[in-house]
């Protein structure tokens, strides 16, 4: 009796979310809408001053700011050292990076380094709050392997509205491996972030979370460029892609069919190239992979339509035209990566964590002086991850994954890298091995939540406390109100 109750219950479920959906049952489409008149914006590297003892010293400045999203029209914007995103920052493993991240929107806010390794006092998540006015002043030694990351605001309850408005920008680390890889960047190493927008008649940016999911997106901005064309010069080129969008997810392939390589995922390059013609990111996600291209030859970079709710989108997103002639550049083979991938130690200890419909982890909403969960510094673990309702992902701060399986089966090869986001679709488990960093604090959390945006800032989050091991049961487990606020961090 009780199994006919989880089929019922199952089947009810699977009804709703066909009702659902994303709001709509139609696919939205923008195929046959574009001209690819606009050239492709490049986010700009933002160039670091050299401190005495070799510290590379970065200022990114948050601010508002009014721009010309769609032609002709003005959107009220937010910016990083522009009007909209931020610009490039670049490091290499092993530099000591230091940063002044100065607020000037007038109102209070935070800036996360997604996918970075580091003490999280540094991490910039909803505890490392920049009020209006100030600066604040993070830290570390690079210490990981070659990646494209990301920064973007993490202020509890209002992550979605500060990264729909403009606030993200590409950090990418660099390291023997990756510079084996094409790595001229605006030439052979192009970043493209990708977001989806509603708009109003007068061009303004806004925002539905009438939804299941949140906002979801008509129109498609890449680098902040509507209706973009890129011209390459080179027979390789890398493109590190970002699906810095709210909830949309893509299914990015190339409208001639074409195949390329996967060289990396979130947070590290494959073992070796991988050949796809499709994949898929969902919010947060990145991936790099390398296009060949012969002279004087067009495509478009498209994102195929999908069945999961965040993915009913048919999209062309970027035209890129090859030059008369091109740089040669050998065609990449090989072994890419010396980072051994992740394996799951003896003895690994198993955590579960159950994603509901109601926008819950392990039936809780986030509370920010509750600790969920309290792991050993520098271990190894399984987590398994259940899904119960709606289309979901899951990321960990500081940590770096590897998926074991989805309900039980191999993931698909794109998926196969190493990562710190997983898109886990309604009914599945997911079950991965996770390499946490080394940076034991009994007072400051990191966060795992969902990364679509709406369900972050409803409370689907968690916080965990990485701490020296053999001390977990010593951990209080929940925070004073002190610990919310660090004082000694902001000037």
């Amino acid at each position: 009796m009780r199994s006919n109750n989880r089929f019922i219950a199952l089947l009810m479920m699977l009804f709703l979310i066909s009702l659902a959906g994303c709001g709509k049952d139609e696919i939205i489409t923008n195929v046959g809408e574009l001209e690819f008149t606009q050239a492709l914006k490049i986010p700009e590297l933002v160039e670091p001053t050299i401190e005495a003892d070799g510290t590379k010293n970065f200022t990114l400045t948050m601010q508002t700011g009014i721009t010309e999203l769609l032609p002709g029209k003005m959107a009220d914007t937010f910016g990083i050292n522009g009007t909209y995103l931020g610009p490039t920052v670049r490091a290499s493993r092993g530099d000591k990076v230091s940063f002044d991240i100065v607020n000037q929107l007038g109102e209070t806010s935070t800036l996360h380094w997604h996918g970075m390794r580091l003490p999280a006092v540094m991490d910039g998540g909803p505890h490392q709050m920049i009020e209006a006015g100030e600066t604040w002043t993070p830290h570390w030694t690079i210490d990981q392997p070659s990646a494209t990351t990301w920064y973007h605001p993490h202020l509890h309850g209002k992550t979605g509205q500060h990264v729909y408005k403009g606030l993200a920008g590409m950090f990418i680390i660099d390291d023997d491996d990756s510079k084996k890889l094409p790595s001229d960047y605006g030439v052979d190493d192009i970043p493209l972030i990708i977001q989806d927008k509603l708009f109003t008649s007068d061009g303004q940016m806004k925002e539905d979370n009438e939804g299941v999911f949140g906002t979801l997106g008509d129109e498609i901005l890449v680098n902040g460029t509507y209706d973009p064309y890129l011209e390459v010069t080179s027979s390789q080129v890398r493109f590190r892609l970002l699906n810095g969008s709210n909830a949309r997810a893509y299914h990015f392939g190339f409208t001639d069919g074409r195949s390329f390589k996967l060289v990396a995922n979130d947070v590290g390059l494959l073992q070796e190239p991988v050949s796809l013609d499709r994949f898929m990111l969902s919010p947060g996600e990145r991936a790099e992979i390398v296009v060949e291209f012969k002279p004087g030859e067009e495509t478009i970079l498209h994102s195929f339509s999908g069945n999961n709710g965040i993915d009913n989108g048919e999209f062309d997103l970027l035209k890129i035209i090859a030059a008369p002639e091109l740089t040669p550049v050998s065609s990449i083979e090989g072994q890419l990566s010396t980072v051994p991938p992740i394996e799951v130690p003896k003895d690994a200890p198993v955590r579960q964590f159950k994603l509901t419909m109601e926008n819950k982890i392990n039936d809780k909403v986030m509370d920010m002086n509750r600790i969920d969960e309290v792991v050993p510094a520098g271990t190894t673990e399984i987590w398994e991850i259940n899904n119960f309702g709606w289309s979901h992902n899951f990321h960990i701060h500081n940590a770096a994954f590897r998926i074991l399986d989805i309900n039980d089966k191999e993931p698909s090869e794109y998926e196969r890298g190493r990562k710190d986001t997983v898109f886990i679709p309604n009914g599945s488990k997911v079950r991965i091995v996770v390499e946490f960093g080394n940076f034991p604090d009994p007072h400051v959390p990191y966060m795992y939540h969902c990364h679509l945006l709406r369900h972050e800032d409803d409370g689907m989050m968690g916080q965990f406390l990485l701490v020296e091991p053999g001390t977990e049961s010593q951990v209080p487990t929940t925070l004073p109100e002190s610990e919310n606020a660090h004082d000694d961090h902001h000037e």
